[in-house]
């Protein structure tokens, strides 16, 4: 019976998932990365002539076929499913008036951190392979910041109240935004057939920028109107000696992510960025409504099949050329000097004052790509233009690989230019006598 298999494979790679990441998080990395080198395994470790794919009954389709098996479309399934509710929990995150109330050095950040690794990924692929549509999704991918990772920095060393920790998370914020409208500009330009005339470039840039605008006026003024009829109502039916009726808010919450998701991919934007923005809806509320950890909890499962399905399109044999090993190096470089320079200098632009050590400290806090460069990877592998997927499987390899390393490479180093900024203080401790 197929639901027997459909549920083996998922008790095992959950299962596998898991094991991946407690390893990973034992020794301080992400364990998103686990679960990704999970993925690689399956697909790439030969046992007796079969893989764990075999004997899971996964048959991975070429790009661009319409053939799939049913434990397949499955896990596609799931893992598109983790990664919307991902972005929903990001943008959970992302309040409006953050938004509009960082300061001129956040703002500047993230405008050079985006524009300058943008050009740099886009000119490297130009230059090498002269294929647009691979320039364009390694231009996005070398954009985004996966800013969890260096909050997480942040805290643990609890200086969150420093100005450089405040700057980073507000250009955080910014770069969120401007990531999304350009990987909505991007996907949407792959969208078109490899139509590429200036009027169809135009008409994506303007329906990503009005979705994204729409829907972050709805949730500046419309969202606070219906929290303060809803507070109306509850306090009339009180006043009136009545139980007020209740809204159930994590099923209102996944209704509105599902249909922004939905909206997005019908007018041929990403699912994700209507995930996120539909997060940015409820963000004001979110902490009252407890959906952040509601959330967490079923991003939890259905993450993990996200990450080992990125895993598992990673071909090994993609990198075994020296000339693949030579580019991802000049990717990951890339990358790393890309978002140093962009957000160190827009520091020091928006604020003359500031000090080389703070530049640092910026410039390294927003290297890490994380989970959503990933993203963008898996979106331009699935995407297909003119018959052929708009990201070719050497280059996917190089951006999971890319993403991954200045995962692992930027914490140690933003821990060390904190820690000589900001010594850390004499703390009593249990083996100190008094």
């Amino acid at each position: 019976m197929e639901i027997v298999s459909i549920l083996l494979m998922l008790l095992v790679l959950f299962v596998l998932a898991r094991i991946g990441n407690r390893i990973f998080e034992h020794f301080g990395v992400p364990g998103l990365i686990g679960e990704i080198l999970v993925g690689i395994l399956i697909a790439n470790i030969v046992i007796g002539g079969d893989t764990l794919l075999d004997f899971l009954d996964i048959e991975i389709p070429a790009p661009g076929s319409d053939h799939a098996g049913t434990n397949y479309s499955v896990l596609y399934a799931a893992a598109e499913i983790g990664v919307i509710f991902l972005l929903f929990s990001v943008g959970l995150e992302t309040k409006v008036k953050e938004l509009l109330g960082v300061g001129k050095s956040a703002m500047l950040v993230a405008i050079l951190g985006v524009v300058i690794p943008f050009v740099l990924g886009f000119a490297y692929i130009e230059f090498t392979d002269s294929n647009f549509h691979h320039a364009m999704f390694l231009a996005a991918a070398m954009v985004a910041t996966s800013v969890g990772i260096t909050a997480r920095v942040i805290k643990d060393m609890h200086l969150m109240d420093k100005l450089e920790s405040k700057i980073i998370i507000g250009a955080a914020v910014i770069d969120d935004v401007l990531g999304m409208i350009v990987l909505a500009i991007v996907k949407g330009v792959a969208g078109s057939d490899g139509g590429m005339s200036i009027m169809g470039v135009v008409q994506v840039i303007v329906v990503a920028c009005v979705f994204v605008l729409a829907a972050i006026l709805f949730a500046k003024t419309v969202v606070p109107k219906i929290y303060a009829w809803n507070e109306r109502r509850v306090k009339k039916a009180r006043d009136e000696g009545k139980t007020p009726s209740s809204v159930n808010m994590l099923a209102l919450a996944l209704i509105v992510c599902l249909f922004m998701s939905w909206l997005a991919e019908s007018i041929g934007l990403a699912a994700i960025i209507g995930a996120f923005l539909a997060g940015m809806m409820f963000a004001e509320h979110a902490w009252e409504w407890k959906l952040e950890q509601k959330f967490e909890t079923i991003t939890s499962v259905f993450i993990s099949f996200f990450f080992i399905h990125v895993g598992m399109q990673v071909d090994l044999g993609d990198l075994g050329s020296t000339a693949v090993i030579i580019s991802a190096v000049a990717v990951i470089v890339l990358a790393v000097l890309g978002k140093y320079i962009g957000c160190a200098l827009g520091a020091k632009i928006g604020d003359k004052s500031i000090s080389k050590d703070s530049c640092n400290i910026i410039g390294i806090g927003m290297v890490p790509r994380g989970e959503v460069g990933i993203i963008v990877a898996s979106i331009g592998l699935n995407t297909i233009v003119e018959g052929a997927p708009a990201l070719s499987s050497s280059l996917y390899a190089i951006i999971v690989v890319m993403a991954v390393a200045t995962t692992i490479i930027a914490p140690p180093i933003l821990s060390k230019l904190y820690r000589k900024k900001y010594p850390p203080e004499y703390t009593i401790t249990a083996n100190d006598k008094i």
